[in-house]
């Protein structure tokens, strides 16, 4: 693959990756651009949300930029698979789809906080590990939890499509930041690898947790978990100012925090086709600010 031009700026356009289409977000509006069955291009547009003053204290954004996050993601999923399904499209299945985030929010806090602390403690009980001990054995837990889960997840039909889509995503940003052309041409021999990617920031969301974390008292597993959960929004917030730091700044530290999501990336980042380029372009378009400087990161 051939590598793209040194980028010209850090831009804040982001987006997420649907079904069958990509929301692209930026300083002023979103627009979700999906796949219809007919082979044509549906793009909604709205508002970009605005958080005042709560949105300039560090710490405190991160958690608030990752709940929106699953709103906002959960509300244009649901649009995309209406879109994309077209006739096909059961309004029943909004249930279910609900039910399944739900749930699937209760599984990941399950996998990543609860379940690797309850594993050292039944480890612990057979042989004594000492402080020290349990601290890197749930740490190793913990990340091979999280890399089997992607793994897992990426065998999925449809969720491999949706990371192509995440692909086209994050070429199409480079692309323009890059200060290139949006074409097919252009976007396509971008890197797939984005340093401001969601899944640098859940990675981040481990790596930091299980620092901050080895400070908590293991006198007692179900206090240990509490606490956990309890300090979940501040690792949020640790994690976004790390990787918001790592998409303005590039030198030895930001290369080496942001490495990891790099290397996690190739679980959830494929190579898109030409139509699923088209697709980001036809979102990112109209989110664009006019003067490339308003959309500085």
């Amino acid at each position: 693959m051939n590598q793209p031009k040194k980028e010209r700026f850090k831009t804040s356009v982001g987006g997420q990756a649907l079904m069958e289409g990509i929301m692209m977000r930026g300083p002023k509006q979103m627009c979700c651009a999906v796949r219809k069955p007919d082979g044509t291009i549906e793009t909604k547009l709205d508002p970009t949300p605005a958080h005042g003053v709560w949105m300039k204290i560090p710490l405190v954004r991160g958690a608030i930029a990752m709940i929106e996050s699953m709103i906002v993601g959960y509300r244009y999923m649901m649009y995309s698979a209406q879109v994309s399904m077209g006739d096909d499209y059961d309004p029943a299945e909004d249930a279910l789809l609900a039910c399944a985030a739900v749930l699937g929010g209760l599984l990941a806090i399950l996998l990543f906080t609860v379940l690797p602390t309850f594993l050292v403690g039944g480890v612990n009980r057979l042989l004594p590990l000492g402080r020290w001990g349990k601290v890197v054995l749930e740490a190793v837990l913990k990340v091979a939890i999280f890399l089997t889960y992607m793994v897992g997840i990426s065998k999925m039909k449809e969720i491999h499509r949706v990371f192509e889509y995440h692909g086209a995503e994050h070429k199409t940003i480079a692309c323009y930041e890059a200060g290139d052309e949006l074409t097919v041409e252009n976007v396509r021999k971008y890197t797939r690898f984005h340093p401001r990617c969601g899944t640098s920031f859940l990675i981040l969301v481990v790596i930091v947790s299980v620092f901050l974390y080895s400070v908590l008292p293991w006198g007692s597993i179900g206090l240990r978990v509490v606490c956990k959960l309890l300090l979940l929004p501040l690792v949020m917030g640790i994690s976004y100012e790390l990787l918001k730091w790592c998409g303005r700044s590039d030198n030895i530290a930001t290369r080496i925090i942001r490495q990891p999501g790099i290397w996690v990336q190739h679980l959830t980042v494929f190579e898109p086709d030409d139509s699923m380029i088209e697709v980001a372009i036809a979102a990112v378009t109209p989110v664009l600010p006019e003067d490339p400087e308003d959309g500085r990161w």
